[in-house]
């Protein structure tokens, strides 16, 4: 799932490249996309894309006259930058938005159709989609430590949670614990004064590292099919088990349950211990959190 450092990046290029434009026309390839009738999709067709910005991990476009697009990509949903009038691809593509210089298409992998679009009116609608988590990036340590220790969840589901911090996922959040040297499982009521401030100052760097590091690789253009991936060259423990540790040559492990996995690094973050096993997860499985 596209996280902060992502989306971050996905809103950028769109302010560069619809933000003043006009929506030419809507087509729409999967019915059950939009989930709001009032307004209708076609609402925003003649209109001018003022702004876009992010809530947590949902892309906003905002029209003239209080008119939202809330787009959330969700797992396998992703955004794609085209030549105008282009062809919709068949078995991925779910929604092109025509503009004149170009077309914007919404795509999703797989077979599970979870990627989701809302057109809203007014700012109350829009304010809903907010999950109330913290924007983390340029929180202070007090208002950090308030949020992570409000429930007492393992940091890993905490983290994780939108309806506590906004913007962090699966893969963020692995790299987070890595580079603050922290077991994924220990639980928030535990923490001392010093792990919390490492936590902060951890989300603080990888998240602002991701994010100057991908707006280096793309500079000025539009991400392409598959540029915007949990898979990353660079990622020192997500989805990389088995691999080494790049500080300490550790296997990297994981913890596995139905379709949700978290990587972490024995030596650096659990005192050697391996959790990957199965009666761990099943003992986990009330403390990890869904997708959103």
């Amino acid at each position: 799932m596209p996280e902060l450092p992502d989306i971050t990046i996905y809103v950028e290029a769109l302010r560069r490249h619809i933000v003043g434009a006009k929506v030419l026309d809507v087509r729409i390839r999967n019915p059950f996309l939009v989930r709001t009738v009032d307004p209708p999709i076609d609402a925003i067709i003649a209109s001018c894309v003022e702004d876009v910005h992010r809530i947590g991990k949902q892309i906003v476009l905002v029209f003239e006259g209080e008119l939202y697009l809330v787009v959330h990509l969700m797992v396998a949903g992703r955004l794609l930058w085209r030549k105008p009038k282009a062809k919709v691809p068949g078995k991925i593509g779910l929604l092109a938005l025509d503009f004149e210089e170009g077309t914007l298409i919404l795509t999703e992998a797989g077979t599970k159709r979870r990627a989701s679009v809302h057109v809203e009116r007014g700012i109350d609608s829009i304010n809903a989609h907010d999950r109330g988590g913290l924007e983390v990036l340029g929180a202070s340590l007090e208002e950090f430590a308030s949020v992570l220790r409000s429930q007492n969840h393992t940091i890993k589901r905490a983290l994780t949670d939108p309806r506590l911090f906004s913007g962090i996922g699966n893969a963020y959040s692995d790299e987070i614990l890595h580079a603050a040297r922290l077991s994924p499982m220990l639980l928030t009521s535990r923490l001392d004064e010093g792990q919390v401030e490492r936590l902060h100052t951890s989300i603080q760097l990888v998240l602002s590292e991701w994010t100057d590091r991908l707006r280096k690789q793309f500079g000025e253009r539009f991400p392409d099919t598959g540029e915007i991936t949990a898979h990353r060259e660079g990622f020192a423990v997500h989805n990389r088990f088995g691999k080494p540790c790049p500080d300490c040559g550790a296997s990297v492990q994981r913890i596995r349950y139905k379709d949700r996995e978290t990587n972490y690094c024995p030596t650096c973050q659990t005192a050697g211990k391996k959790l990957s096993d199965r009666s761990l997860a099943r003992l986990l499985k009330d403390d990890w959190q869904d997708s959103d």
